[in-house]
């Protein structure tokens, strides 16, 4: 029959082998030219199903020059597994027809024809499988009714789209048993199509889970050149973003492989860090590609196959194991099919059998290694002849292997959902129907549509009891088996399921591995490879990305200062809280340690010495001005203003001892005022004694009484006020905003020290203070300076100017050095400038005296003092 209905003139130029001529009986009809099936097998029924089997997976190449009709198609490479799935689809038939309760009074036919593993075979194959073989077919006899309205294939996803799209549009329906693609789900596209194989887009999910629970963050694809190959790896990519999973590379294996480009595919595999590959292709790439890869002796990679090879026996063969023993992949989750293996073990080479089967006489020389017939290409001196008594063994062969029902498990679900959809046609009540003015499907007459229609709606157990139903995309529910490469004690391949992966529980239930049962690849024994681009970053660093590179390549960079990473692989650095600090790894957060210049220290220990030096050195030179306060040179000197300078000296020196110690609220506000009212004091009394000798000396000439405003009670009243002075300073900035103990840190307020030290409070009270200082000693320095050049033995202003200098070049380099200085060191520069400018004042104006005094008696006369 034509399939095209009342558009029968066109319909030539669909149907392969036709072409469009003139009947005998003077009408237009369509002539069949050509067979476009390489083989087939037939048997009739009430309802023919078609099924499309690549038995042989090379075609011929096609004609392109256009200069002569092509023959009958004549395929190469005969494939025992796919004619397994042909041979479980007439298994299945003759079940159901034996069935009393499924299609009781209706007979199953099939028509099962060889594809060949192309494209173009395969949709010639189906279109001459729906429009029927005739030899002449007239524009009368081109009904609405196909031949075959319904068809089971096909294995490839390639194919299957192009025989989808070409028979999408009559609403004719496939169920695909091995055609995975996610592009397949596309309802819209595809709105007749179904399967009984999962959607790819399930595959990738496991896949990336598995990569992801194993820590395989280094992972290299190679994928076929088809829809099968770049859909699955679009899929697993997408599914593998923001995994953390890095893909090495990622190549593609040719549809026609060339030497040169397996070769460089296999150099790429063999130079990359990534020790797990992935690959997603269909068995025929995939044997091309571990050929190589054997060739090369690759054994030091962890493989991850898709559901297409992982149970492909071939590829599991003892030469192959070195290179492929542990490897992990999905398959189709496997069944056990009562009675299929005595049924594909009952073929024999002659008789009904041989007749109605092309395939056989092939299957039985690829089986048995031995010639049927001598029309062979092969002589008969290459091989023997069969007898034709021989017996194909269950097991034996990797036809007659029924120990990885999978695919052939999906050939048998597609033909129960259309037997089951069929029956549900059958059941229909009249009136009632689903069609237009309630109609019920007549049998006898099926349309593509209403078979759709009602595959759509299938919900059934098969006899091995799993469930079957369809998605509003025609898709089944997932369900894989995890399979794993072992290799028993004869040297061959196991396939021993180690988890599962499912579509139709809770997320939490979807994946599960037994990780105790699982032989690794790549020499690794018990141990999970490691597939990494750098190493994860040790705890107190963190990750670096390289420029140019996928995230899982990095740089461990150690962690700032006050940050931490204390786990292994971390991305950031955390920052350490307040009072806090990283220990010396970066690895935790400890408190941080209070520092301030102690007794105990090595500095503080110091300082006090010489503070206490100091004091002691100007305790002695009070006592040695006291004992010898009537010697000439001591009243010279006036001896009171001496014993205040000297009593003030003694406070400078002892105040450092008030900076030395842990800060508390009272040593702050004490040792800054101390500070600032002892020297003060020292200064006013220097100035005093300055202003005295300068007046003195200037007194001496006639007309002049200035020494009246200079008496003792006068300096004794000066002194006092320069003092109160600073005295109403200090007690202001003490009110207002006095000095207290405050924690500092670094320079930017964090470190890990914590340093105690006392806080000015009010910086203009403390600029104050010593600004205060800083003008009596500028105006002491500048009338000692005015009076240098008096007579020497009387004056002592050279030895004023010279201590003034010295305080004063002291107390300016302090500005900058407190500033700068870091911690505690702030305190000891402050103490320092006190200790400096104490000892220059002291050495200054009382160690030449005191040299006199005790070492030069002779020289503490009057007549000595009065002789220049």
């Amino acid at each position: 029959m034509c399939l095209c209905g009342w558009l029968w003139l066109p319909c030539c130029l669909l149907i392969p082998g036709y072409v469009w001529g003139q009947s005998g009986g003077g009408g237009v009809a369509c002539r069949l030219m050509a067979n476009p099936i390489s083989g087939s097998v037939y048997r009739a029924g009430d309802v023919v199903i078609g099924g499309l089997f690549p038995v042989h997976v090379e075609a011929p190449l096609p004609e392109q020059e256009f200069r002569s009709i092509e023959g009958n198609v004549t395929c190469t490479i005969f494939y025992q597994r796919a004619y397994r799935w042909l041979q479980t689809m007439i298994f299945a038939v003759e079940e159901i027809n034996r069935d009393p309760f499924l299609l009781p009074n209706l007979t199953l036919g099939f028509l099962a024809a060889d594809t060949c593993l192309a494209e173009g075979t395969t949709l010639g194959a189906a279109l001459a499988m729906v429009t029927g073989q005739e030899a002449s077919v007239v524009g009368t006899e081109c009904g609405a009714t196909p031949e075959v309205p319904v068809v089971i294939g096909d294995a490839r996803s390639s194919a299957s789209i192009v025989v989808a799209q070409t028979l999408g549009p009559f609403d004719l329906p496939m169920v695909s048993y091995f055609a995975s693609c996610a592009c397949l789900s596309d309802n819209w596209r595809y709105p007749s199509f179904f399967r009984t194989i999962p959607s790819d887009a399930f595959q990738a999910r496991g896949m990336a889970r598995l990569l992801h629970q194993l820590g395989w963050e280094w992972v290299g694809l190679v994928s076929g050149d088809d829809d099968y190959g770049k859909f699955g790896v679009q899929m697993l990519l997408q599914d593998l973003q923001g995994s953390g999973v890095c893909v090495a590379y990622a190549e593609v294996i040719p549809k026609v492989p060339s030497q040169r480009r397996i070769k460089n595919i296999v150099d790429t595999i063999r130079g990359s860090t990534a020790r797990v590959v992935v690959t997603f292709a269909i068995s025929q790439d995939a044997r091309a590609l571990m050929e190589e890869v054997v060739r090369q002796n690759i054994t030091d990679r962890q493989w991850i196959a898709s559901e297409a090879w992982v149970t492909y026996s071939t590829l599991s063969s003892p030469k192959n194991l070195p290179s492929l023993a542990g490897t992990i992949g999905f398959a189709l989750k496997k069944a056990v099919i009562p009675s299929l293996g005595p049924f594909l073990t009952r073929l024999r080479p002659d008789g009904e059998y041989q007749k109605s089967d092309p395939f056989l006489r092939e299957l039985w020389e690829e089986i048995f290694g031995c010639s049927l017939g001598i029309d062979l290409s092969m002589t008969p001196s290459s091989r023997q002849q069969c007898t034709g008594s021989e017996v194909i063994g269950e097991g034996e062969s990797q036809y007659a292997d029924v120990s990885q029902l999978r695919a052939s498990y999906n050939v048998y679900k597609a033909v129960y959902a259309i037997a089951h959809a069929i029956q549900d046609m059958v059941a229909c009540p009249p009136g009632e129907g689903p069609f237009s003015s309630g109609q019920c499907p007549d049998i006898r007459k099926l349309q593509p549509s209403q078979i759709a229609h009602y595959l759509r709606r299938v919900n059934f157990s098969t006899p091995v009891g799993d469930l079957i139903h369809f998605d509003m995309n025609g898709d089944p529910p997932a369900s894989y088996d995890i399979i794993n490469w072992h290799v028993t004690h004869e040297g061959t391949a196991e396939f021993v399921q180690v988890g599962h992966f499912l579509s139709s529980v809770g997320v939490d239930d979807q994946f599960h591995i037994n990780m105790d049962k699982v032989v690794w690849g790549g020499g690794s024994g018990d141990e999970v490879p490691v597939s990494i681009c750098s190493a994860a970053c040790p705890p107190g660093t963190r990750h670096a990305v390289q420029k140019g590179r996928p995230v899982c390549c990095f740089d461990c960079l150690p962690c700032a200062e006050g940050e931490i990473s204390n786990t292994t692989g971390s991305v950031e650095c955390s920052r350490c809280p307040e009072r806090f600090w990283s220990n010396p790894d970066r690895t935790a957060c400890v408190p941080q340690l209070v520092d301030f210049l102690s007794y105990s220290d090595t500095m503080g220990v110091i300082l006090s010495v010489i503070s206490v030096s100091g004091a002691t050195l100007t305790a002695g030179a009070l006592a040695t001005f006291f004992y010898h306060r009537h010697t000439p040179l001591v009243k010279a000197n006036n001896s009171e203003l001496s014993f205040l300078l000297l009593l003030s000296l003694k406070l400078c020196f002892l105040c450092a001892l008030v900076f030395i110690g842990r800060p508390k609220p009272w040593t702050c506000m004490l040792r800054h005022t101390l500070f600032g009212i002892s020297f003060v004091f020292c200064i006013s009394c220097l100035l005093s004694r300055t202003v005295v000798v300068l007046v003195a000396f200037r007194a001496t000439l006639p007309g002049e009484n200035l020494m009246r405003y200079f008496s003792p009670v006068q300096q004794r009243m000066g002194i006092s006020i320069c003092t109160l002075i600073q005295v109403l300073i200090c007690v202001l900035w003490l009110a207002l905003a006095p000095p207290r103990p405050a924690e500092r840190g670094d320079r930017e307020g964090r470190g890990p020290r914590v340093v105690l030290e006392c806080d000015v409070g009010s910086v203009v009270g403390f600029s104050l203070v010593l600004g205060y200082i800083g003008l009596l000693a500028s105006l002491c320095l500048l009338l000692a300076f005015l009076a240098r050049k008096l007579p020497d033995n009387f004056n002592e202003a050279k030895f004023i100017t010279f201590s003034m200098l010295i305080f004063c070049a002291v107390w300016i380099s302090f500005v900058p050095a407190y500033v700068s200085s870091p911690g505690k060191y702030t305190v000891a520069v402050e103490i320092f400038a006190i200790l400096a400018s104490s000892f220059g004042l002291l050495f200054c104006l009382f160690a030449p005296k005191c040299f006199i005094i005790l070492l030069r008696p002779e020289r503490n006369t009057k007549k000595h003092m009065m002789s220049k």
